[in-house]
């Protein structure tokens, strides 16, 4: 496994997997610390072109962006949730990248609030 890039599959509960990375370089100190706490599960939440869900971590921000584009992995720090972008859009608030999602973007324009989510290595 490469100390960069971190490879991901995300499940969604009856609309099937997309596969991605977690990137280092992005944003080092909130990626290390998703790596640490994975898998990670949830209920999706949609809101434009994102789908994201809580998880039990509490960052600021680091490299903040004000835009985010399709296939885009990120860690919303004011909702302390992982936000994966099916299409360009600007965040609510800023968020820290940490990663890109490579195969099966699209999967996500289908999930419904509530939906399963789980974010594993593998």
């Amino acid at each position: 496994m490469s100390v960069s890039r971190v490879p991901v599959r995300v499940a969604v509960e009856g609309l099937g997997e997309a596969r991605g990375s977690l990137i280092r370089i992005l944003s080092p100190r909130t990626v290390d610390a998703i790596i640490k706490i994975l898998p990670l599960e949830g209920r999706a939440a949609v809101w434009q072109n994102e789908v994201y869900f809580e998880i039990p971590l509490k960052m600021g921000v680091e490299k903040p962006r004000d835009f985010a584009r399709k296939g885009d992995m990120a860690y919303w720090p004011l909702g302390k949730a992982l936000c994966i972008f099916f299409g360009d859009m600007r965040p609510h608030s800023p968020v820290n990248l940490i990663g890109q999602i490579s195969e099966g973007i699209d999967l996500f324009a289908k999930v419904k609030s509530g939906s399963k989510i789980k974010i594993e290595k593998i």
